[in-house]
């Protein structure tokens, strides 16, 4: 497979992460799989719902960020 490529000028991309952070702790940001439904006591119900680690990718020339959340094994 070739390397990612910028969407909007085409150049190299550099793999990242977004850091999010609560409760004292830092954390990468996860995609949560389903719409966002409200829980009372936890703000958002995120139990038995698919995760997945998200990866940024940066461009080196103009700065874009993609983001994606490829398949593989569910973040725990």
């Amino acid at each position: 497979m070739a390397a990612p490529k910028c969407l909007s000028c085409g150049k190299a991309l550099e793999e990242g992460f977004l850091q999010d952070h609560g409760d004292g702790a830092n954390y990468s940001t996860a995609w949560i799989g389903g719409p966002p439904e409200k829980s009372f006591f936890a703000g958002l119900k995120l139990r038995g719902r698919p995760r997945l680690q998200v990866v940024a990718l940066r461009c080196i020339s103009c700065g874009l960020v993609q983001l994606y959340a490829p398949g593989g094994p569910p973040v725990a």
